[in-house]
């Protein structure tokens, strides 16, 4: 089954196409990498996939449904979303239990009470991510770390088929990385996994799970496909336009530096 299927998707704005042509498709059971600099069109191609923004041009599928064809809303239930723009939207008196529970119904907030069978799931999340004694706590008692894994609790209480981490480590320092890095290998040992999709400027930070990489720069795909073909010392020094080099980082992971 194909997880997502862009066909010619173009984004055009005041005349000026910020995505350009896009063709990608997503089959079962990869996970993906996007890289990207700063305008690149990385967080406009993530819209897409959840429906949020509708292209000038082309057709998607997404998790079997057609896009003009289906409910987005029931769509963007079955994916999950982590990133420091949606953690910013929690107050700092918010109990991370609330928080965390406000998955299910897709929610900036709790407006349903908590029953027995959401605190247990909410408590197994948290505890699965080692940050289960947090569950009373309010948010402001937390690290950024911290608070990025109860966004991925949160995330996963809807069970979602694809979990979008659209730049996770912004603002963790480097313990808290490689403590969030080893938390999202460990989400293939679920019974079901979702389908990942890792967005970040950095290099290192794809771990070697992320078997597919697709390179945006100027609101087109560069180069797109299995990892070992993409992530090379050409492509890549093509992509960034400035020579560069491959260095070995932590965990089986690779650094991109300048040549």
């Amino acid at each position: 089954m194909l997880k997502i299927d862009f066909k010619d998707v173009s984004f055009i704005r005041n005349g000026h196409p910020l995505l350009d042509n896009i063709s990608w498709q997503v089959h079962e059971g990869q996970h993906w990498g996007i890289l990207g600099l700063n305008g690149a069109g990385k967080s406009l191609l993530l819209q897409m996939i959840t429906g949020a923004l509708w292209p000038s041009a082309g057709s998607r599928s997404v998790l079997g449904e057609t896009l003009g064809k289906t409910s987005v809303p029931d769509l963007q239930r079955r994916i999950g979303w982590v990133s420091f723009a949606i953690q910013s939207r929690f107050y700092a008196e918010d109990p991370i239990e609330e928080i965390v529970v406000s998955g299910k119904f897709a929610s900036i907030g709790l407006y349903q009470p908590i029953d027995d069978t959401l605190r247990k799931q909410a408590t197994q999340q948290l505890a699965a991510l080692g940050i289960g004694h947090l569950i009373t706590a309010p948010f402001k008692q937390l690290s950024q770390g911290e608070k990025q894994l109860v966004m991925i609790a949160r995330a996963l209480m809807a069970n979602p088929e694809i979990l979008i981490l659209d730049e996770p480590c912004t603002g963790l320092d480097l313990f808290a990385q490689e403590e969030f890095l080893h938390r999202i290998a460990a989400l293939q040992q679920m019974a079901a996994p979702p389908t990942l999709i890792y967005v970040t400027h950095h290099t290192e930070e794809l771990l070697p799970l992320f078997d597919h990489l697709i390179l945006l720069k100027a609101g087109q795909v560069h180069a797109c496909g299995p990892r070992a073909q993409v992530f090379t010392e050409q492509t890549l020094t093509e992509f960034y336009q400035k020579p560069i080099r491959i260095y070995p980082f932590a965990n089986q992971r690779k650094i991109v530096l300048p040549r």
